[in-house]
């Protein structure tokens, strides 16, 4: 309620057209005192700005924290344990980014005595969700002021001529107009509005920014050996790198070879339908490379167990429940089956396609005895008629009862 008292607000901030309006509309509507929170994720762009912008809008409190490291080792890499794909095919990337946004927000808030926390996500996505599902999960007396919920600047456009007549900055694209709306980070970088609202329009070629078209990539193909341990990788063609350092290398390896773009409508946890094409190479040619290693070390119970709960864990990573008790739950069970997933992968990038095209582990469950065609003395083959028979008996008395 607008006309509730605030002496403090912690806005997550970008710098970016919606959070500056909602900036500038906090300080004019509640005529509280603005923290900015900005997080560096490893969304490629200078942060210095941000701040600049912050404090030329009379903000005394900035925090910009560089976030990759804890965002890969603690969202990234544990949601990759579970080799996570909302509705099959989307990574998740601007999914993941919001637990982690809305614990430092909560921390900052405590930390600077704020009684509410603000986001720029509108009333009709997912994001808004996400954050406050986040924020009461931490603090649940927390008041959030969730603008677009609250003020008349109901579109876009409005929004324009909201930061025009406050002289706020608008970015323009190359051709002069608002950009598309991105979320970016080092997971990926998401492309929503103007002509991508219509579902049969193409993307336009020049609005991609971290791959090549998959038509305009090497022709030949590049080679990668990833490195896991205990479920997680560790190394990229034998050099060992840290996780923000190692997702960046994959970034540029997938993007250089048009891995990684995808182009759907889902289902927002609101209730509607929504278009959104996705840059996610590196993350695209982690999850090849993850499932080779695992084909080769996760038993086969394990391995369908876990394919069981993925989508149900990645549902609850969409739908903002990072920190409720049964995604940890499935997250405990899943970090479980990782301890053995060690090895070398090796993935062919080609126009496009990540494929596997060789794995190897000190711990592999592999037996090339056991698997060969050739002469063996380790497996009867008569074995297998007894097998057979004992599992086709349920099948036999079923056919008697319907004769």
């Amino acid at each position: 309620m607008v006309n509730e008292k605030i002496g403090k607000v912690v806005l997550a901030y970008s710098g970016g057209l919606d959070t500056s309006v909602i900036l500038r509309w906090l300080q004019d509507t509640y005529g509280c005192e603005v923290v900015t929170f900005t997080a560096d994720l490893g969304q490629g762009e200078e942060l210095a700005p941000a701040r600049a912008k912050a404090e030329s809008m009379g903000v005394k409190e900035i925090f910009v924290e560089d976030l990759r490291e804890t965002f890969v080792a603690d969202y990234v890499f544990p949601m990759f344990r579970a080799n996570a794909l909302y509705e099959g095919i989307y990574l998740l990337g601007t999914s993941i980014a919001r637990p982690l946004i809305a614990k430092r927000q909560i921390e900052i808030a405590e930390a600077t005595g704020a009684d509410a926390v603000s986001h720029g996500a509108t009333g009709k996505g997912n994001d808004q969700v996400r954050f406050e599902l986040g924020y009461y999960a931490l603090k649940p007396d927390i008041r959030v002021i969730a603008p677009w919920r609250e003020w008349d600047l109901t579109s876009r456009s409005k929004l324009i001529e909201y930061a025009e007549h406050h002289q706020i900055p608008v970015a323009m694209d190359k051709r002069g107009e608002p950009p598309y709306s991105t979320d970016a980070n080092l997971l990926h970088i998401s492309y929503e509005g103007k002509a991508l609202e219509d579902p049969w329009v193409e993307p336009d070629e020049d609005m991609f920014t971290r791959s090549v078209a998959p038509e305009a990539a090497p022709d030949e193909p590049t080679m990668v050996e990833i490195e896991f341990v205990a479920g997680d990788p560790v190394a990229v063609d034998g050099e060992q790198l840290s996780p923000a350092n190692l997702l960046t290398r994959l970034n540029a390896l997938g993007g250089a070879n048009g891995v990684g773009r995808t182009d759907i409508v889902e289902n927002r946890f609101v209730g509607m339908k929504s278009r959104g094409v996705y840059e996610t190479p590196g993350g695209t040619v982690l999850l090849a490379a993850r499932r080779g290693i695992e084909s080769l070390t996760l038993d086969r119970g394990a391995a369908h167990l876990k394919d069981e709960l993925m989508p149900r864990y990645a549902e609850l990573v969409y739908n903002g429940f990072w920190f409720a008790p049964e995604r940890e739950m499935i997250q405990a069970a899943i970090d479980q089956s990782q301890k053995h997933v060690s090895g070398t992968v090796r993935v062919k990038l080609f126009k496009g396609s990540a494929t596997v095209v060789g794995r190897k582990s000190d711990v592999s469950l592999y037996d090339e005895d056991h698997a060969t065609f050739e002469h063996d003395t380790v497996y009867d083959q008569r074995d297998a008629e007894g097998f057979i028979r004992l599992n086709a008996l349920r099948l036999k008395l079923l056919n008697k009862r319907t004769q």
